[in-house]
């Protein structure tokens, strides 16, 4: 019979709030200008000139917890919205080269046809129908009336 292992008590580490190097703030109490990294990429704003968190925002169970600081892995850090920037467009040269790169991930070499998916082509060396020697369906692959497949834009 295997011998079972004993679980560690867990230690917690209690640190007082007024203790904390960056203010903290409940959900729902925070001020104006401050968001996640989230809300930020939902707005189409990159962090920009913020060089790390201002503030941090307690996750729900610390917030029973007034006068603890927020340890768990849950909790969030808050960034200034007016340091953000715009994120950046990628240019068409750019596209065109991440759509080749996609291409070859997803072309196989024996039949020609660009799937939908990436194509295991390192351990098969081709896709799942040349392999087991089946036609593929047809709203598998990209269908195109030129040979060799045509490539589109990514974006």
């Amino acid at each position: 019979m295997p011998r079972t292992r004993r679980k560690r008590p867990r230690k917690v580490a209690r640190v007082p709030r007024s203790a904390a190097p960056l203010p903290e703030f409940d959900r729902g109490a925070v001020p104006e200008g401050l968001v996640t990294r989230r809300v930020l990429r939902d707005m189409g704003l990159s962090p920009g000139a913020n060089t790390g968190p201002v503030a941090i925002l307690r996750c729900r169970l610390c917030a029973t917890r007034p006068q603890w600081s927020c340890r768990h892995p849950t909790r969030g850090f808050l960034l200034r919205v007016d340091l953000a920037r715009p994120k950046r467009t990628p240019t068409l040269a750019q596209e065109l080269a991440l759509d080749r790169a996609m291409a070859a991930r997803s072309t196989c070499s024996r039949c020609s046809r660009r799937y939908y998916y990436c194509l295991p082509l390192r351990t098969v060396g081709s896709c799942d129908p040349c392999a087991r020697g089946y036609e593929p369906t047809p709203g598998t692959y990209v269908t195109t009336t030129v040979t060799p497949v045509t490539h589109r834009l990514a974006a």
